[in-house]
């Protein structure tokens, strides 16, 4: 690997001396390992552009409808639903987040029982002094409107969650049953409405998707060590 990585920077630089056939002949296996690698790499980033696009259709879809009976159809993804249940507030979750404008606070989440079945809904985010406050208990429990959305994997670089102090950073079900002593939809209902405190958090379509700009990217560096390759292979062998 060293010997391929040396040799590329002097068939680069035009200081290829002539090697016998051998070493030739391994440094155009790494070339082309390197070549494949990159179209490789820009393929996987076609595949991910067209399950981003189709991502982001499915949303827009989903949000532009009228919301829907939650009991009465098929969870899923970016649904808009409307129900009622009963928010336990004793079991308040307080989850560290930034708003919109990157400000730090809490999202606050409640365990919430609609019919027979456990949801999580997200009321919305607050600032770190209205923790536990009573102005923050006022969703309107007969008449819930808002998204469903299918829970992300914690993610495994941020810090472990204090259940003692209710100071969270990851939604992870172990700790979730830990703290309530129930398990829950894997859909949490993200709360739509009018409220100040807390203030619910906006369902859109902005995702961002760079994959196309990714695969021009090792498209590019495939092709470009391909004419490199070409030309000296022409000009020193």
């Amino acid at each position: 690997m060293l010997f391929g990585y040396s040799y590329l920077q002097q068939f680069i630089y035009g200081e290829v001396n002539f090697l016998p056939l051998r070493y030739k002949f391994l440094f155009s296996v790494f070339v082309f390992f390197f070549i494949s690698v990159f179209i490789a790499l820009g393929s996987w980033q076609i595949v991910r552009l067209n399950w981003k696009i189709n991502l982001i259709s499915e949303i827009e879809s989903s949000l532009i409808k009228p919301p829907v009976e939650l009991s009465n159809n098929q969870n899923k993804n970016f649904l808009k639903v409307k129900t009622s249940g009963e928010i336990d507030y004793d079991k308040q979750i307080y989850l560290y987040n930034l708003n919109e404008e990157g400000k730090p606070g809490f999202e606050v989440i409640n365990p919430i029982l609609i019919d027979t079945k456990n949801y999580l809904i997200n009321r919305g985010w607050i600032q770190f002094d209205k923790k536990r406050t009573p102005e923050i208990i006022n969703p309107d429990e007969k008449n819930i409107i808002g998204t469903l959305k299918k829970q992300n994997k914690a993610n495994r670089f941020k810090p472990e969650n204090d259940i003692e102090k209710n100071y969270w950073f990851t939604l992870n079900r172990d700790d979730i049953f830990a703290y309530t002593g129930k398990n829950f939809s894997e859909y949490i209902i993200y709360l739509d409405g009018n409220y100040k405190s807390p203030m619910p958090k906006k369902i859109t379509a902005n995702i961002s998707n760079n994959h196309k700009k990714y695969a021009i990217t090792w498209f590019s560096l495939a092709i470009s060590i391909l004419i490199l390759y070409l030309y000296f292979r022409k000009k020193n062998y």
